[in-house]
């Protein structure tokens, strides 16, 4: 009986916990995106379109 309560239960430590890690892996992954964001600026330094193409 005691496992049906826990699975009923909607807040149990388990639950809690899991909750806990996600959002701290969450929020882990968005500081890691934010490090690697490249700004806009950059990304427009790339070579124009009509110059990688007069190399083919």
């Amino acid at each position: 009986m005691t496992a049906s309560n826990g699975d009923e239960s909607t807040s149990s430590p388990g639950e809690r916990r899991e909750e806990a890690e996600r959002e701290a892996a969450r929020q882990r992954i968005l500081a890691q995106a934010e490090a690697e964001r490249i700004p806009v600026e950059e990304t427009t330094r790339a070579v124009p379109d009509r110059r990688w193409r007069r190399g083919r």
